[in-house]
């Protein structure tokens, strides 16, 4: 897997880390330090392994485990046996991207934002399914959105792939009510990624002081400007929101995970490297499979079994069709 070097310290000028981005194309991720190169791989059962090339077919997996390669294979890999991105992204359409670019104060080797070349993949793969656009964008809450693009790497790769990088802006917002919601009854939400006609949404998978684990469902928080309030009951505040937005595909970059110290980190002693990506249309049971990364069960993360109760997805794993493929090189 391309990797750039971990910078010598967590905090470093702009232009040195885009620099050192721009130039990691050649490099593995044997140079950068990480506590255990391990591959984690989460106990499951009625899971399928594979070597080869998924097939599209009518009995689709439910979710799928792409793990050991680079990320733009296991991505590629992953939305394949899915059923291709043709089926996920209308010709014509408007797609949006939303990873987690929450900082700018480290470059992604931290495992704070999202890995640049899982997000550039499926700027790709959208474009190449037939989309008209494809926009990417996140709230940063440290630095500024220029800064943060940049330094997560994510811009120099969305560019490269055609895609555009937008700054969300406040005229962008609208309020919107949340019917059946228990606690959040309105937020303001960005209108670019509420009226999306096709939403990925691709949260890297982290520590989190308050939720524990930031994963898909706690990435669309990135979506609104409001945010502050999902903190005062934020297992029930995460189901309310996620039944005002549903991504049309979640992808977890779980190519290297933040164990400890979430949500910013900055030691990279915090940060293990697992080399997996999950996909699932099911933002839930994405997320709880991805638990199982950090030794938890879904039942371990409060906001997972409220979206399971209320119909979100789910989170009996033993009881979905999950295919595992095993990425070489």
């Amino acid at each position: 897997m391309r990797m750039a070097a971990a910078s010598t310290g967590a905090y470093v000028l702009q232009q040195a880390l885009s620099a050192c981005i721009r130039n990691s194309e050649d490099l593995s991720v044997s140079q950068i330090p990480s506590p255990d190169g391990n591959i984690t791989k989460p106990a499951g059962s009625n899971i399928t392994e594979t070597t080869e090339t998924s097939t599209p077919s009518s009995s689709d997996p439910y979710l799928v485990v792409a793990r050991g390669g680079e990320p733009e294979e296991m991505i590629r890999r992953s939305i394949l046996a899915l059923g291709g991105m043709e089926r996920f992204v209308p010709k014509g359409s408007n797609v949006v991207i939303k990873p987690n670019i929450c900082v700018a104060y480290h470059s992604f080797e931290y495992a704070a934002t999202t890995n640049p070349w899982v997000v550039g993949t499926l700027v790709k793969l959208a474009f190449n399914a037939g989309a008209r656009q494809v926009q990417v964008m996140d709230l940063p809450f440290g630095g500024s959105p220029q800064q943060a693009y940049a330094i997560s790497g994510i811009e120099e790769h969305v560019n490269a792939a055609g895609g555009e990088m937008v700054v969300m802006k406040e005229m962008q917002y609208v309020d919107k009510e949340i019917p059946g919601a228990k606690n959040l009854f309105s937020t303001s939400i960005n209108d670019l990624i509420y009226s999306a006609d096709v939403l990925i949404n691709v949260p890297i998978a982290k520590d989190h002081s308050l939720a524990r684990l930031t994963l898909g469902m706690k990435n669309l928080m990135g979506a609104i400007n409001d945010r502050g309030r999902l903190h005062e009951n934020i297992n029930i505040c995460l189901a309310d929101l996620n039944t005002l937005l549903k991504p049309t595909l979640t992808v977890i970059d779980a190519v290297r995970i933040l164990m400890a110290n979430g949500p910013t980190g900055g030691n990279l002693n915090d940060v293990k490297q697992t080399n997996t990506i999950i996909a699932s249309q099911d933002i839930v049971a994405a997320d709880s499979y991805a638990a199982g990364l950090f030794g938890m069960k879904p039942e371990d993360l409060g906001y997972l079994v409220e979206g399971s109760t209320r119909g979100l997805g789910r989170i009996d794993l033993e009881n979905l069709k999950i295919e595992e493929i095993v990425v070489d090189g």
